[in-house]
């Protein structure tokens, strides 16, 4: 059977993840290849956590995922890559935006941030990517997420002009050409 890859975005509400797994998938389906999405966003509109896993390949059966499957996980926060890693294959590659954001526990004092969660990352093989600061050079602070998924690029066999085109349909008109710096500069960070 062919091989199917899945990819595990996760970040938290209003980060772009969904859209990034937007993008991805239509990149995906525009290389010829059959494609799955699974969400999760239950409380993502208060900033909390949101899971995308893209599937593609020739064949993808089905869009379920489990523990040490994920071939590429790409997260927008070190907190969300650290709660996540269960999910990455022994092979898989980690890209994390080097961005911690406090959740609500966090900021009223009831919980804490995980320690050293840079370091912890680093220590294992991650990718950290300074998505934000890339994003703003690029033009826009938003496209921290395009950022990220031109460090994706480098990791899958898609064509950067396919990147491009799909961004360019997906992004309102005034940011295409930000979102395309956005995801260069994200290419050539890794």
């Amino acid at each position: 059977m062919p091989k199917t890859t899945t990819v595990l975005l996760c970040g938290v509400g209003g980060q772009g993840t969904i859209l990034a797994a937007d993008v991805l998938a239509r990149v995906a389906m525009e290389s010829g290849l059959q494609v799955k999405i699974s969400e999760i966003h239950g409380m993502a509109q208060r900033g909390g956590a949101v899971t995308t896993v893209v599937r593609f390949g020739e064949e993808v059966r089905s869009m379920v995922t489990g523990t040490g499957s994920s071939d590429v996980i790409v997260s927008f926060e070190t907190t969300e890559a650290l709660r996540n890693l269960p999910f990455l294959s022994k092979e898989g590659k980690l890209i994390v935006s080097d961005e911690q954001i406090k959740p609500l526990p966090v900021a009223t004092g009831n919980a804490q941030m995980p320690a050293f969660a840079q370091k912890r990352l680093e220590d294992i093989g991650a990718v950290l990517v300074p998505a934000h600061q890339l994003a703003v050079q690029a033009g826009t602070a938003k496209a921290s997420n395009i950022v990220l998924l031109g460090a994706l690029a480098q990791a899958l066999p898609f064509e950067t002009t396919v990147w491009e085109k799909v961004i360019s349909e997906r992004v309102p008109v005034k940011f295409v050409d930000a979102n395309i710096n956005a995801f260069r500069l994200g290419y050539s960070a890794v």
